[in-house]
């Protein structure tokens, strides 16, 4: 059975954001909130975290002493216009680390987020939370690493404004483990420690 999304976590029919830092803060384990739902976040598979760990290491190397930093999944971040908060495996945030009511945990400024694909949240992470995610202001890629087929999908949001319309285009681009030794942005050396396992 696949799943497309995570269940709720307790049976209180809504609870505040207040209420859900209040408990998040107080928890061992990690929920998501959105919309006044709580969602129990379950643990990953050795592949998945061993790919996790590589990218971040390997980030952490290429971005050493730049004004770009990565963090890993312990990172909080909340997107205000749609109230979810989320822990994404890595985000990348550029410059300033901006917080909600700078409260130093709920980031709201990051401009990557990758994603590892696990059978049971893939189709959550690649349908739903990316429509989530798209209201992120700062956000300029959304990256899917495939633990299962050696794959990456990267969507890059190029904002424009007409007007008053505001456009987000999605640009689509799947990687074989041979075409990732090519550059593209970070990748190069991220697959090298990654996907390798």
């Amino acid at each position: 059975m696949e799943i497309n999304e995570p269940a709720v976590a307790y049976s209180k029919q809504k609870m505040s954001i207040q209420e859900y830092l209040e408990m998040e803060n107080a928890a061992d384990e990690k929920h998501e909130y959105y919309k006044g739902e709580i969602f129990a976040m379950s643990g990953a598979k050795m592949p998945h975290n061993r790919i996790a760990s590589n990218l971040l290491i390997a980030l952490g190397l290429k971005l050493k002493g730049k004004k770009c930093q990565p963090y890993g999944s312990d990172a909080r971040i909340h997107i205000e216009t749609n109230t979810l908060f989320t822990y994404p495996d890595i985000s990348i945030i550029c410059g300033e680390v901006i917080t909600l009511n700078n409260d130093d945990y709920n980031v709201l400024n990051p401009i990557v987020i990758i994603e590892v694909l696990s059978k049971s949240t893939k189709n959550y992470d690649r349908g739903e939370k990316f429509k989530l995610y798209r209201d992120i202001v700062t956000l300029k890629e959304y990256i899917l690493v495939d633990s299962e087929s050696m794959h990456i999908e990267i969507f890059r949001l190029i904002k424009m404004i007409i007007g008053n319309l505001k456009n987000i285009i999605h640009l689509q681009i799947l990687l074989s483990l041979k075409q990732l030794m090519k550059p593209f942005f970070f990748l190069k050396f991220m697959m090298a420690y990654a996907l390798v396992i």
